[in-house]
């Protein structure tokens, strides 16, 4: 593990959650002001990540089951250092379609402070699939 990557190791706690529009450089907060999570990196080479919105109700129908699904993002493997970006083999994730993929995630980090940002693909909440990427920020615990 580089050096880099070991100033990464250990709990985050989510502060943040935008999404961003490539052409406007808008930002919205999909989840609210104040969503809920962690991003984990172990010294053994694994990253976990659990992201919700904070309010959330219980799962006791269908409807309700599904509308948790839309505010929730977990996932875990593997995970390497390349430039100012990590990227990680899931081997474990809330959506099926993620596991056995690499998601790439650039980063930037200051002190106790972690900006991450995905790689800039169609933006399923914007109107017309618009490019864009989520940005999350967080605090070191």
């Amino acid at each position: 593990m580089s050096e880099l990557g070991a100033k990464l190791h250990g709990s985050w706690r989510l502060v943040s959650f935008e999404m961003e529009l490539q052409e406007s450089k808008e930002r919205t907060q999909p989840w609210g002001e104040d969503p809920n999570g962690h991003l984990i990196f172990g010294a053994d080479g694994r990253m976990m990540a659990l992201v919700t919105a904070r309010e959330r109700g219980p799962g006791g129908t269908d409807a309700q089951q599904a509308a948790l699904f839309r505010t929730l993002m977990a996932y875990t493997g593997r995970y390497r250092m390349e430039g100012d970006s990590f990227i990680v083999k899931v081997d474990a994730c809330w959506n099926e379609a993620w596991n056995g993929t690499e998601q790439q995630r650039f980063y930037q980090l200051d002190g106790d402070t972690l900006e991450v940002f995905t790689a800039w693909m169609p933006n399923p909440l914007a109107a017309g699939n618009a490019m864009g990427r989520g940005v999350l920020g967080f605090a070191r615990e």
